[in-house]
């Protein structure tokens, strides 16, 4: 879609941009039924050939509450497309029947505390009595290597499930005089997020969650997007995890949006469309 010349393709990561949209039906009463027709088929057309394109991801949601009504969750790797897509998909339908309400951009990243070779060979040696030269200990190393890559590959390269419910909100670490995050040293950043992920780690299977960074590029720190089959196991994790000291003590977040993926021919009828 755009001249290698022009790419903003990040050096790690691909761009992440939520988009949440408010239906005028009023206007949308303003067409006839052949151009309302042909609206729906622009939009499927655009959703179809955004899918089509290199390592992009489209999903398209029938946002629950009021605080809209068609939401996009869009994955690739040049800035430039996303640009493109965000303003091609705001006149999908037509001018002046989008109304955006809510935006979000970040970039997939991979957690600064993920375990090193060095730390896990430590604990192999400290927990499991296990000697360096050992054959356990290089096949716990090499069984370690593996699980490291397949969670590097699916935080930075993600594939997005197809599971129904799908929350979105962002969040910040808290700069404040008792409590501040950013003053607190890696060593106990890094302990407090063992305890963290180790509460995400019970809804395996149950919760699929993808953390993306903003730092600079959006209000906000991180967007945190949460995949699920049943809102139950939504509303669980954010609950407990509340009473988890980084959450408790450290964070803020933003706004939550629920939506449900939904094929195109359903959404619209979802949406009286």
């Amino acid at each position: 879609m755009t001249d290698k010349n022009t790419e903003l393709v990040p050096e790690e990561g691909w761009h992440c941009l939520h988009l949440y949209y408010r239906i005028e039906y009023g206007q949308w009463q303003l067409l006839s039924r052949e151009e309302q027709t042909a609206a729906k088929t622009n939009l499927a057309a655009l959703v179809q050939d955004i899918r089509a394109m290199d390592s992009t991801q489209l999903l398209t949601l029938s946002i629950v509450t009021p605080k809209a009504d068609l939401g996009f969750m869009l994955i690739t790797p040049d800035l430039q497309n996303a640009n493109k897509i965000d303003k091609q998909l705001s006149l999908s339908l037509g001018a002046d029947v989008l109304t955006p309400v809510y935006s979000y951009l970040s970039l997939t990243e991979e957690s600064e505390y993920v375990t090193t070779d060095e730390e896990y060979a430590e604990t192999l040696v400290k927990e499991q009595n296990l000697k360096p030269d050992s054959e356990k200990f290089a096949e716990a190393m090499n069984a370690f290597r593996e699980r490291i890559k397949h969670y590097r590959q699916d935080r930075v390269y993600p594939t997005l499930p197809d599971w129904p419910a799908v929350c979105f909100y962002n969040m910040n670490k808290r700069r404040g005089e008792q409590r501040n995050w950013y003053a607190l040293p890696y060593a106990d950043r890094r302990q407090l997020m063992k305890g963290h992920a180790a509460v995400g780690r019970q809804y395996a299977g149950k919760i699929k969650q993808l953390i993306t960074g903003s730092t600079g590029l959006d209000d906000a720190e991180w967007g945190v997007t949460l995949f699920a089959r049943d809102t139950f196991q939504i509303k669980a994790i954010v609950y407990q995890m509340r009473f988890d000291p980084v959450s408790a003590e450290y964070a803020d977040f933003g706004e939550f949006y629920i939506g449900i993926q939904l094929p195109l021919d359903e959404l619209f009828r979802r949406l009286q469309l």
